[in-house]
């Protein structure tokens, strides 16, 4: 995947050649932005983004699998898959371990980012809020930690004396909201007083210190998306007209006006990029993969009847709290946007009974059964699985053994059992109304291009390219296309 050029950046490498090695790159990172949005339906609302885009090369970025937020901003860092990087989502399993895991957090990342390579050329960069950034690393500039820090409390900062010039400025800095719950009042306020403080830290930056390369990722985006989606689509399962129909248009505006404010600061020699890891989608349901792999015989409990009863005595149960017999059990699953699904192997598993010698045609036999599970009306998924040894160049670190896209990301994954249906109306860990898509967001508004969109530097305004593109790009705008083209 990631070896691949894409056309859009191939029109971005040939036909325009940025030369100037004194351009700086100025990247707004909007987490979960659909192409459909911010391009189409919300553009006409948003003058200071549809200015950028007037100027720019732009165009939908396919995300990196799977398309959620840990992996796929540091595959945009990196140019690196999530099996290069090991890391396959939020948390992961620890030391093949039934019931332990392991929450991603930056020393796991071993790649170069983008601005590990400016740093050793003795170029300053400042990051902002790239996931996963906490606890902060050494780089040769300024970097503030992203939505897993737990709180303000701890050091978020490098160098560490920056956390005063933030707390002088804002106060309490805020990395993420609980956007999981029921008073929707309190999840808007609290994401609009993120962002702004969030908009207000990186303006401050941006005048007070040194850069070549500044990226920040703005996560309010994401969860105004997740919480509010159902009031915004008519067309979700779940639609209800109220006072939060307009929520996520309004935020859109928010971050229209508080970028027109950032831009403003940037000098004329300043490219600006907008991206996101991924898009955004309605939620059709949640489906139970765990309670499935029961029903088929796949995932066995202790002392607990027949299905009926699973479904009667174990309401919304998590894996974790259940009694499974691992020696009767052949696979089980996570739950989350994707469905990660692992084998009961012999010698890897402490009490595996899949022998290796079966484990291929096993896992053939499990992916051919969920791609033909069929919605809860009888109509046709476009379910994915997918073998990480065979999307990635290399699959490091816990991987799992399967990865599944029920109906293209449409349906989540839940990994709890006891409910009546396989098919749950809602997210079975809190309300939810929205899921991923693979094609997030790439703008590129480039000194070179002013004025000349039209003529013979650019043959293709809109592209498409893949996450992985983005470190290439980022290079060639700052005039380093030795480094981009030193990039695999």
């Amino acid at each position: 995947m990631a070896e691949k050029m894409s056309e859009g950046l191939e029109n971005i490498m040939k036909n325009i050649t940025f030369s100037d090695s004194k351009t700086k790159l100025f990247v707004i990172g909007l987490d979960s932005a659909p192409p459909e949005l911010l391009f189409n339906e919300f553009v006409d609302d948003l003058p200071n983004i549809r200015k950028i885009l007037e100027n720019s090369i732009y165009g939908g970025m396919e995300s990196s699998i799977p398309a959620i937020t840990i992996p796929a901003w540091m595959c945009m860092a990196t140019g690196k898959t999530p099996g290069e990087l090991g890391l396959y989502g939020f948390r992961h399993r620890k030391g093949n371990s039934y019931k332990d895991v392991w929450i991603a957090h930056s020393l796991k990342i071993k790649e170069k980012t983008i601005w590990d390579y400016l740093g050793e050329r003795g170029f300053e960069s400042v990051v902002v809020g790239v996931p996963p950034s906490y606890p902060p690393k050494k780089i040769k500039g300024n970097l503030i930690s992203c939505f897993i820090t737990p709180d303000s409390s701890v050091n978020y900062t490098y160098p560490e004396s920056l956390r005063n010039e933030v707390e002088k400025l804002v106060g309490e800095y805020v990395f993420d909201v609980i956007f999981r719950k029921e008073d929707r009042d309190a999840v808007l306020e609290e994401i609009i007083e993120m962002t702004k403080k969030r908009f207000e830290v990186v303006r401050y930056l941006i005048q007070e210190k040194n850069w070549k390369y500044f990226e920040f990722v703005e996560i309010g985006l994401d969860r105004i998306h997740h919480a509010f989606w159902k009031y915004f689509d008519r067309s979700h399962h779940l639609y209800e007209k109220s006072e939060y129909e307009s929520v996520i248009p309004e935020y859109y505006k928010l971050l229209d006006k508080e970028i027109g404010k950032t831009v403003k600061l940037l000098d004329e020699n300043t490219a600006i990029s907008i991206v996101s890891d991924h898009g955004i989608q309605a939620m059709r349901g949640a489906f139970a993969i765990n309670q499935w792999l029961i029903e088929e015989g796949y995932l066995k409990l202790r002392n607990s009847g027949g299905v009926d009863e699973v479904k009667r005595r174990f309401r919304a149960t998590k894996l974790e709290q259940l009694e499974i017999d691992w020696d009767k059990t052949v696979a089980w699953a996570w739950g989350g946007y994707y469905s990660r699904i692992f084998i009961n192997l012999k010698g890897r598993e402490k009490r595996g009974v899949v022998s290796k010698h079966e484990y291929e045609s096993l896992r053939d036999e499990l992916s051919s059964a969920i791609r033909s599970i069929k919605g809860e009306n009888g109509e046709k998924w476009d379910t994915k699985v997918f073998y990480p040894e065979e999307i990635y160049p290399v699959a490091k670190g816990d991987k799992p053994d399967m990865m599944v896209y029920f109906d293209n990301l449409r349906w989540r994954s839940a990994g709890t059992i006891g409910y009546e249906s396989n098919y749950l109306l809602e997210n079975d860990t809190g309300p939810d109304d929205a899921v991923h898509s693979e094609y997030g967001v790439f703008v590129l508004a480039h000194p070179e291009m002013r004025g000349n969109m039209d003529g013979q530097k650019c043959t293709q305004k809109q592209v498409q390219i893949s996450i992985y593109d983005f470190p290439k790009i980022a290079f060639t705008a700052m005039g380093m296309r030795d480094l981009a083209e030193g990039l695999r």
